[in-house]
Parts: structure tokens; C-alpha cells; sequence
């Protein structure tokens, strides 16, 4: 049986097992969330750079990958296999600064970084870790060289939105790890037109992706969806309209389950050819992952394609 070693933990690792579950088996201490390879708690680093296929560092910075860090969640490799912690070095200090509540549901968050080098783009996501170690992954809503914006679903029982809507999050010192992601606007081609849809919180990085697009001066048509279950699961409304109506080539459209019905549906009727587009999609994995076919098949390109499919936490 292969054997993992992980510190000065020596374990086996069953044929179908990935690190992380190994790890879990044996009792470790090791941070994770989805367990989907897509929010990036699991980080994890090895010495052994010649044997990291790209699917296990999926989304991670080139500096990351070069050195040696990977996804354990995603990581099966064979025969035997090290992995060490990674510790401050792939994280910064940070405050929470400020926590709004802009729906009964949906928190604001505000970090400050004491990090001035943690550079990200809008849209990229950001690990955060509370001093108990608890960890959780949230795309950045904000611009660069604004305080870190959050938007965080506040769930029944969550350990990490139960305490940050509390008021001991206030002031509190937590870590950030990160950026990762690849859901962002790159500067070019400023008359593309662009087709933005989010659900729930997906909306956060659609929110800094608009923003920032355009700061540096996009000039294509904009076409933002958000949708909710109903019209309380919908918030900065009053912002995206504000945003709209400052600018013509920026169109906003809310939409509800009970009202205009699925907003796969109702941007597949407004939207029957999307050649040509940028297309970004975030939120719930199943409408993600079911526009991203069915726009491709609208004549996206699959390179023009951005996708961030927001899956539950799967730690206690």
C-alpha cells in the first residue's frame, strides 16, 4: 500500500483515496472545505515538483505551482508521496474590518490586509482563516487597492458566517490565503460584449468584475443577470442600477424563480447567440454548469468561458 508521509505523520493511503482523505483518516490536522477542488483550503505543498499534474494545482498562482504547492483534495497520486504544511508564508495577516448586513441572509464583509503585496484581480477568491483554523472561501467583490469586499451567505449553523455576523468578528485578527481563480477581467479587447450571470452570493465577483472592467475602460456591451430564489435573496440592487444608468452600454436585470422563472431560461431568450461574447458565470454549481454547455452550444467560446461554481462547505 503506498505510504504518505505528511511532517512526522507516516500513513497508508488507500488506492482510492486523494491525500487529503488520507490525511483525515489518519487524524491530521489539515484545513479543508468543499472537497471539490475548488476553493483552495486544502493547500498543501510538496517537494516532489515532478509529479504535479496541473489538475492539482487547478486555478493556483504560477509562483505556487512552481513551487511545488497543490490542492490535496485533488491530488492521487501513485506510490508513495510527501506533503508538508504550508504556513504563513502563503498567507497574510488581516483584520475584519466591517460587517454589513445587506440582506437578511447576505453579509458585507470588509478585510483590511496588513499585506500591502496580497495583489489580486476582481473575481479571484481568497481563502479565509479564523485563529481556531476554521476555513472558508469567498470570491473578492472589491477593486484592487480597495479594502477586501466579501459577500458571505449566512447559513444555519455556519461556523464561519455565524461568527462573522456576530460582533465578536468585529476587529478580529483572521488570516487570507491567496488569490486564486481564474474568474476575472483581463484588460483587452474592450469592445467585446460581455455577458455576466450570477446566483446568490455569485453575484460578488460579477459586482467586481463590472467594476472593474470598467476602470479600465470597456467599451462592449454589458449584460448582468443576477437571480435568487425571490426578490429577498436579490440585494445591491440600488448600486447595479446606479451603475447602469451611469452607463449606457451596461444593462442590469434582477430576476426571481417565482418571477421571470430559472435565469438559465430567461438569459437563453435574450441571449440566443453569444458569439463573439465574455462570458463570466458564478454561483450555484448546477445553473453553472448547465448555462456553461448550453452557451458554448450559443456559440461562446469555451476560452471565453469563465466559470466559478460556489460548492457547500463539506467540513464540520
Amino acid at each position: 500500500m503506498p505510504q504518505l508521509q505528511f511532517g512526522d505523520l507516516a500513513c497508508d493511503r488507500h488506492a482510492d483515496e486523494s491525500v487529503l482523505d488520507a490525511l483525515l483518516r489518519a487524524g491530521a490536522a489539515v484545513s479543508y472545505s468543499c472537497k471539490a477542488g475548488s476553493c483552495g483550503s486544502c493547500l498543501l505543498k510538496t517537494p516532489q515538483l515532478d509529479r504535479l499534474p496541473a489538475k492539482w494545482q487547478a486555478g493556483l498562482k504560477d509562483a505556487w505551482k512552481a513551487s511545488g504547492y497543490f490542492l490535496a483534495c485533488s491530488c492521487h497520486p501513485e506510490g508513495d508521496f510527501t506533503a508538508v504544511p504550508v504556513g504563513n508564508e502563503a498567507r497574510s495577516r488581516a483584520q475584519v474590518a466591517a460587517v454589513e448586513r445587506l440582506t437578511p441572509s447576505v453579509l458585507r464583509v470588509h478585510l483590511r490586509c496588513d499585506d500591502e503585496a496580497f495583489a489580486y484581480r476582481s473575481g479571484q477568491y481568497l481563502t479565509l482563516f479564523r485563529a481556531d483554523g476554521l476555513a472558508r472561501s469567498y470570491s473578492i467583490a472589491s477593486l484592487p487597492g480597495e479594502p477586501i469586499e466579501l459577500h458571505v451567505r449566512l447559513i444555519t449553523g455556519g461556523r464561519m458566517s455565524g461568527w462573522l455576523a456576530g460582533p465578536e468578528a468585529i476587529g478580529a485578527e483572521v488570516q487570507v490565503q491567496g488569490p486564486s481563480g481564474e474568474c476575472c477581467y483581463i484588460a483587452g479587447r474592450e469592445d467585446q460584449p460581455m455577458l455576466l450571470v450570477g446566483t446568490g452570493t455569485g453575484l460578488a465577483p460579477l459586482y467586481g468584475i463590472l467594476r472593474d472592467a470598467l476602470r479600465t475602460g470597456h467599451r462592449g456591451q454589458v449584460h448582468l443577470y443576477h437571480g435568487a430564489l425571490n426578490d429577498s435573496g436579490l440585494y445591491l440592487q440600488d448600486e447595479l442600477r446606479a451603475i447602469a444608468a451611469a452607463h449606457e452600454h451596461v444593462h442590469y436585470q434582477p430576476t426571481t424563480l417565482d418571477g421571470a422563472g430559472p435565469i438559465d431560461t430567461v438569459v437563453r431568450a435574450r441571449h440566443a447567440n453569444v458569439a463573439g461574447h465574455r462570458v463570466f458565470l458564478c454561483g450555484d454549481p448546477a445553473i453553472v454548469n448547465g448555462l456553461r454547455k448550453k452557451l458554448f452550444l450559443a456559440g461562446a467560446a469555451l476560452n471565453d468561458i469563465h466559470a466559478d461554481a460556489f460548492i457547500p462547505s463539506r467540513s464540520t
